[in-house]
């Protein structure tokens, strides 16, 4: 990468879902996984060719960016922008914590009911992450890295493109040499 390349993005800003009940995903982030709710916006605009009126809440992250949920006022409008999530955990949002963070959140979930396959445990080796399924379907993993990350990381960043280089051309053997 050249040194005088513009830069690139900050940060994440806000990743942006559709709800179909705000209340219960207030409950969610804000009672059981502590994420604050900081900003609520009712809105009507001219979107795709028809006015959409809307409500768009934000939960905080602690580097500024947020989680956010769009209701729509029209049952129409709801189901036309609300998209299927799969349930797998391929598909997901990944929030780094530390360990304290990480078992505050385990024990509120457990708190509040959710069970497997809602919630579960992966440890990656050079992380452990717990995930689980919010009340909209989005899943969510709350990942506590490997004590070494830094050379973990700078190692995989050393051999980043051979790595893919070599899973393109078909050789599919493990590189995590940390589980």
């Amino acid at each position: 990468m050249s040194h005088n390349a513009p830069p690139g993005p900050l940060r994440l800003h806000h990743h942006a879902t559709i709800t179909d009940d705000q209340e219960a995903t207030r409950r969610f982030y804000e009672d059981v996984i502590g994420l604050p709710l900081v900003a609520t916006w009712t809105e009507s605009d001219e979107l795709f060719g028809s006015v959409r009126t809307y409500c768009h809440t934000f939960f905080a992250l602690a580097d500024g960016s947020a989680l956010a949920f769009f209701q729509f006022a029209d049952p129409a409008d709801q189901k036309l922008f609300k998209t299927d999530i799969n349930f797998t955990p391929f598909r997901h949002v990944a929030l780094a914590v530390d360990q304290g963070t990480q078992d505050a959140i385990r024990r509120r979930i457990a708190d509040a009911g959710y069970r497997e396959p809602e919630t579960f445990v992966v440890d990656h080796g050079y992380c452990v992450s717990l995930y689980i399924t919010d009340p909209n379907g989005l899943i969510l993993e709350f990942t506590t890295d490997h004590p070494d990350a830094e050379a973990i990381n700078a190692a995989r960043r050393r051999t980043a493109k051979e790595d893919l280089d070599r899973w393109l051309s078909g050789d599919h053997t493990s590189n995590n040499t940390y589980r």
